[in-house]
């Protein structure tokens, strides 16, 4: 097998030595645009969501316990996803702009510029998933306050009535029936049945007392 020359290639043209400036300035500037960038993109998402937060609280519900039970729990799931993507998404976006707190070897630091390459692209890749991250944080909490607005509200409770009657004393309860002078009341001990007849006081109340404890007194 015989070997072969290799000949010398065609003497680099002005444009050649000017295209391989231009690789080089681009490459020797990558990991400063890189991180301008992420600057950038950092106090813009935390502007956006600075302005999520002060226009959810313009008005509607502040409170999750003003929601239906299954409501108030999804708000709160939502509201914890939200947390946890944008403080993922805040650190990716600090990493980016900054770069990661960790010592370079000696072997890489000799080929400096293969090093800033690899860091810029480690940047721009955390810069792109906290970009992603900061939105879905903003996107969740815009649901959570959506949901927090317009969700139903929990469902009120009947209305219980206190009666008091020389034989069986205080009773109170939510009312079940009414026939033939007698009043039927659910309570914590069960069923009471009280005879109108008889009752010295007889009071509507939005909840039993606590000294009632929902049944006899």
């Amino acid at each position: 097998m015989t070997g072969r020359r290799v000949a010398p290639g065609p003497p680099a043209t002005a444009a050649d030595l000017l295209a391989a400036q231009e690789r080089h300035r681009l490459l020797s500037t990558e990991l400063s645009r890189v991180r301008e960038a992420a600057l950038a993109w950092r106090n813009a998402l935390a502007a956006l969501l600075t302005a999520l937060v002060g226009f959810g609280l313009i008005k509607g519900r502040s409170d999750v316990s003003l929601l239906d039970r299954p409501w108030a729990v999804a708000v709160g799931v939502i509201l914890l996803c939200s947390l946890l993507s944008g403080a993922w998404g805040a650190l990716l976006l600090v990493r980016s702009a900054h770069g990661s707190p960790t010592v370079a070897p000696l072997s890489v630091l000799q080929v400096r510029s293969a090093a800033d390459h690899l860091e810029a692209l480690a940047a721009a890749r955390a810069l792109r998933r906290g970009m992603a991250l900061a939105l879905l944080c903003a996107g969740l909490l815009v649901t959570a306050v959506a949901a927090t607005w317009y969700g139903p509200a929990p469902a009120a409770e009947p209305p219980v009535v206190q009666v008091r009657t020389p034989t069986v004393g205080q009773v109170c309860g939510t009312v079940v029936r009414m026939r033939r002078g007698t009043l039927t009341l659910k309570t914590t001990a069960g069923e009471v049945v009280v005879e109108l007849a008889e009752a010295s006081s007889l009071q509507a109340l939005n909840a039993c007392p606590s000294a009632a404890g929902g049944g006899r007194g």
